[in-house]
């Protein structure tokens, strides 16, 4: 404000600063994208399907899509991937859910829905005379035997009776390692109490409302009206492409910089994810194809996927066993993790395998904030909480390794005393020498934190005139900025001319780019590459004096 002077004396003016910070970007915010459970309601209402919701915290994920669940025709890979996730060390996440559509026959390509089966729940009917209550099942349940581990059941028992709806029972419900149990409940608050506090069915009046627990039946199991063929599944390859559309939910999502696609193992879509993931300087983490095996001999090991076949025929384009090829994807914006480590079902409490990108990820959060994002995501530090060592047929040996690790394949490796720990660091074009400045995990994350970070932070400069004072105030705040980093240990040398180098002048910007309103800023920097060989030479001392 100018201040109008009218009197001999002193004026006060106070001058707004035309100082600007870089602000350093965050680097370890991760998407995930999958399927959750396709029958979770939260009063009534479907969890937000294709929307970008932020999470914190995994009782975060709970409340929005419903948590953990099991079934022979749906994975549970995103929600064990986000728990996975910030058990390891991440902290902040979007979820990004497909809807379950139809049942599809994997075996053909591309995936065929034949018959027309819709998802839908199972139910559970316990009715007398046309008068009783319905249960929907909240979980995608199994063949609802009484057999199988994943099958629902619901009891009632210890019947009171009272007079005109005032019958009271125990009503069960049973799920896996999940019990809900209502005590003296009375009959007609049923409805209403299941709908509001029960996690795995929801309850609906059959006819008239029934005044007594007297003549219904005792128990009753979780049933589908069509039971979907074995071997069906309902994961559709196709259904992530929109996700990446211009204008979808994420496409909104501010910033980003890691994307995981839990157990997802079809090229087409993990293309479409990297030309995304390149498109928003962030991240993919990608996990082998559950079939893949440790080599030949791996083949054979009990226990083992179907369709066994060597990650590395697999990733060259030769396992001529499997339907599952995936052949090196083309961008630095990513990188493979292998194998699949070994968990406990939370539902069932039976042993399962679990893909790593939920892991990975979480220790990519964890090392940046311990050490910064140019530390490689690898070493004996990164030791994998929530697991018991990798699956048998993914034990590697050094020799095994040393086949998969040029590849560009990373592995995990369970060392004794030690754990389970990441022990690779290189991208997705390890192998090809046009990419060779982006070999490395921790260099390609490093340029794309520094492009964030500035991206953010010098829109003040736009539509600024276009000339010397404006030059020099993009050099001295960049410069600032990569200072910082350097005093942090973020670039390799000993001295700032040999670390980094920040050029905003008549060099880089000419009069025609002026005249077309163009400033550029050309910013050097020296990345850090991991120690990954590490040799060791033995030479004797000969001829040494005695003393």
């Amino acid at each position: 404000m100018t201040v109008t002077t009218n009197y001999p004396g002193i004026y006060i003016e106070e001058l707004p600063s035309t100082s600007h910070t870089v602000t350093a970007a965050p680097t370890a915010v991760t998407v995930f994208v999958g399927y959750t459970n396709p029958f979770f309601q939260s009063n009534g209402e479907p969890p937000p399907f294709g929307a970008a919701v932020q999470l914190h915290s995994f009782s975060n994920y709970q409340a929005t899509f419903g948590g953990f669940f099991s079934s022979p025709w749906l994975p549970d890979y995103v929600g064990q991937a986000v728990f996975q996730f910030f058990t390891n060390g991440g902290s902040d996440a979007y979820v990004v859910a497909l809807e379950a559509g139809n049942y599809f026959d994997p075996s053909k390509s591309p995936p065929n829905n034949d018959t027309g089966l819709q998802v839908t729940p199972a139910e559970a009917a316990v009715t007398a005379g046309g008068s009783g209550f319905t249960f929907t099942a909240k979980q995608p349940v199994g063949s609802g035997s009484p057999t199988d581990p994943l099958g629902m059941k619901l009891t009632i028992s210890n019947v009171v009776t009272g007079t005109a709806s005032d019958d009271t029972a125990d009503v069960m419900i049973v799920y896996g390692s999940r019990v809900e149990t209502y005590r003296r409940l009375p009959i007609g608050q049923l409805v209403a109490t299941v709908n509001q506090s029960s996690q795995l069915a929801s309850a609906t009046l059959v006819g008239p409302e029934p005044v007594s627990y007297d003549g219904l039946p005792t128990s009753a199991d979780f049933e589908y009206a069509t039971p979907p063929t074995a071997g069906f599944t309902i994961i559709d390859p196709t259904a992530f492409a929109p996700v990446f559309a211009a204008n979808a939910p994420l496409d909104k999502v501010a910033t980003f910089n890691l994307m995981v696609l839990p157990g997802l193992g079809d090229p087409t879509a993990l293309a479409e994810a990297l030309a995304y993931c390149e498109s928003k300087r962030a991240f993919l983490i990608m996990d082998a194809p559950a079939n893949a095996v440790a080599d030949s001999l791996a083949e054979h090991v009990p226990g083992g996927p179907a369709n066994p076949a060597p990650i590395a025929d697999i990733w060259n384009g030769q396992a001529t066993n499997s339907p599952a090829t995936l052949a090196p994807p083309t961008s630095p914006n990513g990188a493979i993790y292998f194998p699949y480590l070994q968990t406990t079902d939370p539902v069932t409490g039976a042993a399962a395998s679990s893909p790593p990108s939920g892991f990975v990820a979480g220790l990519f959060a964890q090392e940046d904030n311990n050490r910064g994002v140019w530390k490689s995501p690898a070493g004996l530090d990164t030791v994998i909480l929530g697991t018991t060592g990798v699956v048998p047929w993914g034990a590697l040996t050094d020799p095994q390794q040393g086949v998969l690790n040029p590849l560009g394949v990373n592995c995990i490796r369970t060392f004794p005393g030690i754990g389970s720990v990441i022990f690779g660091a290189r991208t997705l074009v390890s192998e090809n020498p046009a990419f060779e400045q982006w070999k490395y995990v921790a260099v390609r994350r490093m340029a794309l934190f520094i492009e964030q970070s500035l991206f953010t932070s010098l829109r003040w400069a736009i539509f600024e005139p276009n000339d010397v004072p404006l030059w020099t105030a993009l050099r001295q705040e960049v410069s600032a900025f990569m200072l910082g980093l350097f005093r942090q240990g973020a670039f390799a040398g000993t001295t700032t001319d040999q670390a980094f180098k920040v050029q905003c002048d008549t060099t880089t910007t000419s009069a025609a780019d002026v005249a077309n309103g163009i400033v550029n800023i050309v910013v050097s920097f020296a990345p850090l590459r991991p120690a990954e060989f590490v040799v060791i030479q033995i030479a004797q001392l000969a001829g040494q004096s005695q003393s």
